[in-house]
């Protein structure tokens, strides 16, 4: 299809068709889609916010259970203490500087002791809902018992979330 172009001093059509044979519309998309993504993504906006605060989770849980397993020989408690404090430390630094972008507002020494406030109420909430669920239904099944411990840790861990974007960072 020619397009004219009036202030063109030639013919004014441009002999070069829209498409041509060779071009790809999803391939020349997909860049673009996923720059578009990207951007989002690094954006303040909640759910990117509540999306990076997911992963910075899931990682800091694989650094966990990394810690756990290597100070095990110490003993099962020693080694859920360095996992918990080591991840909790760096999970506390990435949701600063990644998740919410607060680097230049909030302090190191702040966000580890408001952070760290935040997971131990979440690990007594969590501990105190478990045991209360083992007192109200003892004779629960374990994909029961699985899929309760999924919903408390789901709803400590929006808590959470809420808590630091709202108050810490």
């Amino acid at each position: 299809m020619a397009v004219l172009h009036p202030a063109d001093p030639g013919m004014g059509v441009n002999p070069e068709p829209e498409f041509s044979a060779s071009s790809e519309p999803t391939r020349s998309r997909l860049p673009s889609a996923l720059g578009l993504l990207g951007n989002y993504l690094r954006s303040d906006r909640w759910l990117a916010q509540l999306i990076r605060f997911a992963l910075v989770g899931g990682f800091s849980n694989i650094g966990y259970f990394l810690l756990f397993t290597a100070c095990y020989g110490e003993g099962p408690q020693v080694a859920n203490l360095i996992g918990s404090v080591v991840s909790t430390a760096i999970a506390n630094e990435l949701h600063r500087r990644l998740t919410f972008h607060a680097a230049e507002r909030v302090g190191w020494l702040t966000a580890q002791i408001e952070g760290g406030g935040l997971a131990l109420a979440g690990l007594a909430i969590t501990s105190a809902a478990l045991a209360l669920l083992d007192v109200v239904a003892p004779g629960m099944g374990d994909i029961a018992e699985a899929i309760a411990v999924i919903v408390i840790t789901a709803a400590v861990g929006t808590l959470r979330f809420l808590s630091l974007r709202l108050w810490v960072f």
